[in-house]
């Protein structure tokens, strides 16, 4: 059997459940997302403000951040490994989409917990 390091989970399983998991995370934050602005008609700066200054707000977007960059790697290295052949073009568009993602991630931190 084949190891392969370059995909997040190292194995088909793993793969399924991180895709399930980060799909089920950010399913609960899109319908608390739109909940609350449901529920907030007159939504205003101080009361949007107010829900991110809150710790656990915080936490929960970044566990959302987390599981998009977590299910979007997934799910570009499955169609990459799958759509391209050419080692080069796979190379690069991976590392192309990793970066994206780490600077997504950090632009998402620095957001969330920046002054």
């Amino acid at each position: 059997m084949v190891t392969n390091i370059t995909n997040l989970g190292r194995s088909g399983l793993s793969d399924w459940l991180i895709q399930r998991i980060s799909a089920v995370i950010l399913a609960v934050y899109a319908l608390f997302m739109v909940l609350y602005l449901l529920f907030h008609p007159g939504l205003d700066y101080a009361t949007w403000s107010g829900l991110f200054s809150q710790t656990w707000m915080r936490v929960f977007s970044l566990l959302a951040f987390i599981s998009i960059a977590a299910h979007a790697w997934v799910g570009l290295w499955t169609v990459s490994t799958d759509y391209l052949k050419q080692t080069g073009v796979r190379f690069a568009f991976q590392a192309v989409v990793m970066l994206a993602i780490f600077v997504f991630l950090v632009w998402g931190v620095q957001v969330l917990w920046g002054a």
